[in-house]
């Protein structure tokens, strides 16, 4: 197997799905044995991207770090954003050899079994080449969400799927994961245009595709409704940022046009773009139950 590249982990030629969980003066909030325990199952290694914290994040993430195998943490000089430090963690995970790679809020909002459902559908469906999960309210299900945030957030997900040209229902949850392909590994070459649209920006790269990588068909991604999600008190979202994603999704929107009218806007290897917007499949139950490089200025601990 090929050497690691960008100073990311060593892998095996079974390697875990790598998960990116970024942090910003987390210290109130950072649930130190869930996260231990999430390492010792061997399912996932966590990637932890303190992103220039003020508090005493960074100490105890060193702490984590020494506590379970499996948990490293990459610390950037600045702040960045959620997007940027989310884009480098990504970038350090397939530097390393991952094949699986994904981010995750560090609230914990969507809890680590939902995560591992999401892993688990990835692992065993190959044609999919993402995994999203959603939260969806219905019998039998316990998913948590204050009123307001959940009209905003249907309000967002309909811009969201306007500006994509497919039906998207929850773009906005902090659990996804990826299989690494050519790609991917392309849509995370340049930094992302807004803070908050990081998840509707990364899908647009994902199925425009680029000069050098064609797009990946609309088939190719699954939302997977969770079972259980809890609205976490201390969310950084306030109205600068929350107008900031608005404009970021105009800009989608722009580009998606603008490369339909240059004729290559077909979101999927050889097929056009839908004259209306397809919804994006979700994935069954029944499936679902079967369960860049280092930036200059930073600096990785390894477990």
């Amino acid at each position: 197997m090929p050497a690691p590249e960008h100073g990311g982990p060593a892998v095996t030629a079974e390697a875990l799905p790598v998960i990116v969980v970024p942090c910003y003066n987390e210290q109130r909030r950072l649930d130190e044995q869930a996260f231990a325990d999430m390492a010792r199952t061997r399912q996932v290694r966590l990637l932890f991207v303190d992103d220039g914290s003020t508090d005493d994040t960074a100490r105890i993430l060193a702490r984590l770090a020494q506590a379970a195998e499996g948990i490293e943490v990459l610390a950037l000089a600045e702040n960045g954003g959620k997007a940027e430090a989310v884009r480098r963690g990504l970038l350090v995970a397939v530097g390393g050899g991952a094949t699986v790679v994904g981010y995750y809020d560090a609230d914990l909002a969507t809890p680590p079994g939902e995560l591992a459902r999401l892993t688990e559908t990835l692992r065993a469906r190959p044609d999919l080449a993402g995994v999203f999960g959603c939260r969806v309210a219905r019998l039998g299900s316990s998913i948590e969400r204050r009123a307001v945030r959940h009209y905003l957030g249907r309000a967002y997900a309909t811009l969201a799927s306007v500006a994509l040209g497919i039906t998207v229902y929850d773009t906005q949850c902090g659990a996804k994961v990826f299989r690494v392909n050519e790609t991917f590994v392309d849509a995370l070459s340049q930094p992302f245009g807004s803070e908050w649209a990081l998840d509707v920006e990364l899908l647009h790269r994902l199925l425009r595709g680029t000069s050098k990588e064609p797009g990946l068909p609309v088939t190719a991604f699954a939302e997977v409704p969770l079972e259980v999600w809890l609205d976490v008190g201390g969310s950084k979202l306030r109205l600068v940022p929350a107008m900031r994603a608005l404009l970021g999704l105009a800009r989608i929107a722009r580009s998606r046009w603008a490369h339909e009218r240059a004729g290559s806007g077909a979101p999927s290897r050889g097929t056009q773009a839908p004259a209306a917007p397809a919804p994006l499949h979700l994935a069954r139950r029944d499936t679902d139950a079967a369960t860049g490089g280092d930036p200059a200025g930073s600096r990785r601990k390894r477990a």
